[in-house]
């Protein structure tokens, strides 16, 4: 089938602090040769629910405006994205809804969304393209200006037109490119930098969470945190009005 006699959606997630304000944003290409443009942002999220929420909204659209589409070609820069709904979720539903790790699957709310739709309602006409993201992609690009507006707390104006009115070359589509291969992507969770913990005034940085757990565990008014940073463990003094005081190592 050409491309001509399939729906086309761009899709793109923006997030700034991960978790904190997102945005998504996505272009959508009808048959008829009209264009929508769509996007929303959230106050406290992630870049990969940001991904995942703009080809849910996306595909949510084009079951009402072309419900019987018989193939839709979804491009994204989304290496989650991608590897999550055509190998990972598998796994994940015949396992509970748990990953490699036995732990709850993260976005579980939004992978179930995603699933009902492209391996539900349009099961067997999806086609999922990779886009490198910043890299001069007119329908990438557009998308991530949207999703980053939107991430700002500000309100893009969103097309909605014919393709010959559109001011954006996403037709004819990018060439094809490989998706990166990460087997451990959206799997297993990045390792801890420290965990922190704080009682009366005295902040200590420990290696791993059960040593942390035996110093907070049962202890009125202790605090503790998982860093991810160096960064990070500035920021968590910040919130725990602590900046000034010195970091001890745990021995």
């Amino acid at each position: 089938m050409t491309q001509e006699n399939a729906v086309i959606i761009y899709t793109d997630g923006a997030c700034s602090g991960n978790p904190g304000p997102g945005g998504w944003g996505s272009i959508i290409i009808l048959r008829d040769q009209r264009v929508v443009e769509l996007g929303a942002g959230a106050r406290s999220t992630t870049n990969n629910r940001m991904e995942l929420q703009a080809a849910i909204s996306s595909l949510e659209k084009v079951k009402i405006l072309d419900p019987h589409s018989e193939k839709i070609i979804l491009l994204t820069d989304s290496v989650y994205v991608i590897h999550g709904i055509q190998k990972w979720i598998h796994g994940w539903r015949r396992n509970g809804w748990k990953n490699a790790e036995g732990t709850e699957v993260l976005n579980k709310d939004l992978w179930f969304q995603f699933f009902e739709l492209a391996h539900g309602f349009f099961k067997g006409k999806m086609e999922y393209r990779y886009v490198r993201g910043h890299q001069g992609t007119p329908g990438n690009e557009r998308c991530d200006e949207i999703a980053v507006a939107f991430s700002k707390g500000s309100v893009p104006f969103l097309f909605k037109g014919s393709l010959e009115e559109y001011s954006y070359p996403v037709i004819p589509l990018p060439v094809l490119q490989t998706i990166p291969e990460n087997k451990n992507y959206g799997e297993k969770k990045k390792s801890a930098f420290s965990y922190l913990s704080i009682l009366g005034n005295e902040v200590m940085r420990h290696r791993d969470w059960p040593s942390c757990e035996r110093r907070v565990k049962g202890r009125s008014g202790a605090k503790f945190k998982k860093a991810m940073s160096f960064e990070d463990e500035i920021s968590i003094l910040k919130s725990w009005g602590a900046s000034g005081v010195s970091i001890i190592d745990e021995k």
